[in-house]
């Protein structure tokens, strides 16, 4: 059976970062074992630590993501949805891409609506907004409240589609909007944004397959069983960006309010309200909305809960292990993950999952030397 390409898979594999590096023309240097000189302060894991536990519902197409435009009578649609678990990520990216349709369209551009407030509305509405236009963002939920808060956020287009399930011209545009994406979030490290370069360990008992041949993970380096306190025998360190999603998200509605756009918090549930809209061009950027609202039956809900532990600013490193579990040291608490649960629907948190993650993350970092 096929599975999405997962975090660990992703960082051994070859051919998971190929379409990136053929894309790129350039291939990551993966130093051999070498011992790495820091402190590393050990997560403190127990049940009296939890502070919240939350579910969210990524939205997942196998074949990956919609980037196109269509003809709505006089207007112009732009689709942008269905990113499963690299919506963050590739946020700009994609959004960059969306807004590069407007170079077709021979109609009015001046006014655009944007309909969702998650990570890729929001990117899309500031995009449109540095091309002087004048955007409404329509949405159902607005950040605290969406979808894109959910997530931990460590960047890195993990779990976006099936392995072998992709065509050839989804390919070009996931290449195109990995590059594009990484630089752009680039300009935003800094409290402002709560962005910031993070060293991560990726973990487990088997040697990685291949070196990462992704240019979008820098510093990396394979890490002996002497060289690193964690309690595994492989262990690959790369460096890459985590995306502290409040932080983040409430930064980019406050810059988009400052710049003259308009929130209105209204739900859309039909291409007929679609086309009700007194913008002439429209930018759909409803994730799992997207379901419903234009009948895209390959829209799943992939459902992820996510643990939080007391802050410790001392730590300053991610964790990705087996299972898939992993840990993000955030300014709101140590999260703690991971699940992949398919066609689940719910958002109420399980308890056995949680204890299940809280018990294995407890055991791994007891365990570091």
């Amino acid at each position: 059976m096929r599975v999405p390409v997962s975090r660990r898979t992703f960082l051994q594999l070859a051919g998971a970062a190929a379409v990136y590096s053929s894309a790129c023309g350039v291939r990551s240097y993966v130093a051999p074992s070498a011992r790495i000189r820091r402190p590393f302060a050990r997560v403190l894991v127990s049940p009296d630590r939890v502070i919240r536990t939350v579910a969210g519902l990524r939205p997942y197409r196998a074949s990956g993501f919609v980037l196109r435009a269509e003809r709505m009578g006089e207007k112009l649609l732009v689709h942008d949805y269905g990113h499963g678990g690299g919506g963050v990520t590739l946020s700009w990216g994609t959004a960059s891409l969306a807004v590069g349709e407007l170079s077709g369209w021979t109609g009015p551009a001046d006014r655009c609506a944007v309909i969702g407030c998650g990570a890729v509305g929001l990117a899309t509405a500031r995009l449109l907004q540095r091309r002087g236009v004048t955007v409404t963002i329509y949405a159902k939920d607005v950040p605290p409240n969406t979808t894109s808060n959910m997530a931990g956020a460590q960047w890195g287009p993990f779990s976006v589609f099936e392995d072998g399930k992709t065509s050839p011209a989804f390919d070009d545009q996931f290449s195109r909007a990995a590059r594009l994406s990484w630089r752009l979030f680039q300009d935003l490290p800094g409290a402002t944004f709560g962005v910031r370069w993070i060293d991560n360990f990726s973990i487990g008992d088997t040697p990685p397959a291949a070196p990462i041949q992704s240019p979008f993970y820098v510093n990396g380096v394979d890490l002996g069983p002497r060289d690193h306190p964690f309690p595994a025998r492989y262990v690959r360190r790369f460096t890459t960006m985590l995306i502290e999603t409040p932080i983040y998200l409430s930064a980019l509605l406050r810059d988009f309010l400052l710049a003259g756009g308009r929130l209105i918090v209204r739900e859309l549930a039909s291409r007929e309200s679609i086309a009700a809209l007194e913008e002439p061009v429209v930018f759909n950027c409803t994730g799992l909305g997207a379901k419903t609202l234009v009948g895209d039956d390959e829209l799943t809900p992939v459902r992820g809960q996510l643990t939080f532990l007391m802050p410790q600013p001392e730590v300053d490193y991610i964790t990705l292990m087996d299972g898939p579990l992993y840990m993000f040291p955030r300014a709101d608490g140590i999260l703690l993950g991971g699940t992949f649960e398919r066609g689940n629907w719910s958002v109420d948190p399980d308890p056995d999952t949680q204890k299940r993650i809280i018990e294995a993350h407890r055991q791994f970092f007891e365990g570091m030397r």
